[in-house]
C-alpha cells in the first residue's frame, strides 16, 4: 500500500505539462507491445498523413518508441529535463511552455518530413535538453562511466554516444538544430542582441493556461539581457563612487 503511494505522490509530483508528456511516451508504446496499437500507424509516413488524413501520425511519431532500454532512457530524459525545464524557466507560465513544445514540435515533423525521419521522440527530447543545457551552461554534469563535462557539451554527448553505438545521429542531430533555433530566437536574439522578440506566445493561450504567481526555483533561469547586466554594473559603479575617490578592487594592484 505505501509503495502505491509513494508512486502516486511521485507522479503528482511531476509538473503537470511534464506529466502529461511523460505520461503519453508511456502509454503509447505500451500500448503497441500489448497489440492495442499498430506500430506502422505510429510512424511519421507522409502520403498516408496527406492523403489519408491520418493526422495522428504527426503526434504519435513523437510519442512512439520501441520498448526497450532506450525508451526507459527517453522516459528518464523527459522526467529529469522537461520538469526542471518547466519548473524553473517556465515556472507559472505554463502557455509559454506549452508553446515553446508546439514549437518544437512542429519544426522537428518538418525537419523529419524532409528527411524521410519516422520515429522523431529522440529529437523532440533532445530538443528539450538543448534549451535547458544552454540556460545551464556551467552545471557540471555527469554522464556514463563517471565522464563528467560542463552541461553546454551534454546535447552532443548524446549524439556521439548514439552515433557511436547506433551508427546513425541524424535524429539527434535534428533536435539540436531545432532546440537551438528556438533557444536563439527566444533568449539569445532579443535579450543579447538586442533584436526583437520574434517567438511570441499567441494571447488566446494566456486566457486558457494563465501564468500563475509562484517563485522561480531550481535550474534554468532565462539569462540576464546583456544590456540590462551592463546597466547593473553601471548602477553598480555608481553606487560605489558615491563616498568619493576612484577605489579599487580588493586584491587588485
Amino acid at each position: 500500500m505505501s509503495v502505491s503511494n509513494d508512486l502516486g505522490l511521485w507522479y503528482k509530483s511531476i509538473p503537470p505539462i511534464t506529466r502529461i508528456w511523460f505520461t503519453a511516451a508511456t502509454a503509447v508504446p505500451l500500448s503497441v507491445r500489448m497489440g492495442l496499437l499498430n506500430e506502422m500507424n505510429m510512424l511519421l509516413f507522409i502520403n498516408p498523413t496527406i492523403y489519408h488524413f491520418q493526422i495522428w501520425r504527426l503526434l504519435t511519431c513523437v510519442l512512439y518508441y520501441r520498448v526497450g532500454f532506450n525508451y526507459l532512457v527517453n522516459l528518464f530524459f523527459i522526467y529529469q529535463y522537461s520538469a526542471r525545464l518547466e519548473s524553473s524557466t517556465f515556472s507559472g507560465k505554463p502557455a509559454d511552455y506549452i508553446f515553446c513544445l508546439f514549437f518544437l514540435w512542429i519544426c522537428n515533423v518538418l525537419v523529419g518530413s524532409l528527411l524521410s525521419i519516422f520515429i522523431l521522440t529522440d529529437a523532440l527530447i533532445l530538443s528539450v535538453i538543448y534549451i535547458w543545457c544552454q540556460l545551464n551552461k556551467e552545471t557540471v554534469m555527469s554522464f556514463w562511466f563517471g565522464m563528467q563535462f560542463k552541461a553546454m557539451y551534454m546535447p552532443w554527448v548524446i549524439l556521439l554516444f548514439n552515433w557511436i553505438v547506433r551508427g546513425s545521429f541524424l535524429v539527434e542531430l535534428c533536435g539540436i538544430v531545432v532546440g537551438h533555433l528556438y533557444f536563439f530566437l527566444a533568449f539569445k536574439y532579443p535579450q543579447d542582441f538586442g533584436g526583437a522578440r520574434l517567438l511570441q506566445t499567441p494571447s488566446f493561450l494566456y486566457r486558457y493556461f494563465p501564468n500563475e504567481r509562484s517563485g522561480v526555483s531550481g535550474f534554468g533561469t532565462a539569462p540576464i539581457p546583456r544590456r540590462q547586466a551592463d546597466a547593473d554594473n553601471n548602477d553598480a559603479n555608481r553606487g560605489r563612487q558615491i563616498f568619493g575617490g576612484r577605489g579599487h578592487v580588493l586584491g587588485g594592484n
